[in-house]
């Protein structure tokens, strides 16, 4: 199982430069910035990049980043409130201890990010395309992929807590380890995935109904609502 890594891990560190207080701008580029306990409020940084960034018991609340990109950007202790992360570009990304709460997140892109510990609670993943990414110890509640695209995910002692597959597409996901694992909808498209004995025997009613199978031990041909 990966290891969450420290501020003190981050080959970038010794170049970091603490964030000057100023609010997130459209547009902007921060390079090998720090933003150490920072709180953004209502703030409008569509289309910015980040680059060799560090974000440390930041809050990001009701503010724009769509479009943004996040190049090799470490979050430990942030939380991100009612944020728009529509069309985001997360590549070489890991959250650590953070929590993220009713996100618009749909259309995201998320390669090799990492979440560690995390929160994450009614974020809309939809049409998202995720590669290689993985939920260590984490709650997912209300978390909704439906119709994205995920290869190669893994959810180690995490929870799935009414989570949302609907025509979604899956390559080498994998649910073993999962502490929990409760969908909402699209148990039918689960295919591409691997789950564990006890996971199928707790899913078999649901998906069974997915797959239009009547399930009954009366005889004849009574079927059950």
């Amino acid at each position: 199982m990966p290891e969450p890594r420290t501020l003190a891990d981050l080959p970038y560190v010794g170049h970091l430069e603490e964030h000057d207080g100023a609010e997130l701008r459209r547009d902007e580029d921060h390079d090998v910035v720090h933003f150490d306990d920072r709180a953004f409020t209502g703030f409008e940084a569509g289309n910015s990049r980040f680059t060799e960034c560090a974000f440390s018991a930041s809050r990001l609340t009701d503010g724009s980043l769509r479009r943004a990109r996040f190049n090799d950007t470490w979050l430990h202790g942030v939380q991100v409130v009612g944020t728009d992360l529509a069309e985001t570009t997360w590549l070489d990304a890991e959250f650590v201890s953070s929590a993220l709460a009713g996100a618009e997140a749909f259309d995201a892109r998320l390669t090799r990010v990492a979440f560690f510990g995390c929160k994450l609670v009614s974020v809309n993943l939809r049409g998202a395309v995720l590669r290689d990414v993985v939920f260590v110890d984490s709650v997912l509640r209300d978390v909704d992929f439906s119709g994205a695209a995920i290869t190669g995910a893994s959810f180690p002692g995490s929870v799935l807590d009414d989570v949302r597959f609907d025509q979604a597409r899956l390559a080498d996901v994998d649910f073993r380890a999962a502490s929990a694992l409760s969908l909402h909808d699209g148990h039918g498209s689960l295919r591409g995935a691997t789950i564990s004995p006890d996971q199928a025997l707790e899913l078999a009613p649901a998906l069974a109904r997915a797959l239009g199978i009547a399930v009954s031990d009366r005889p004849g041909h009574e079927r059950l609502p």
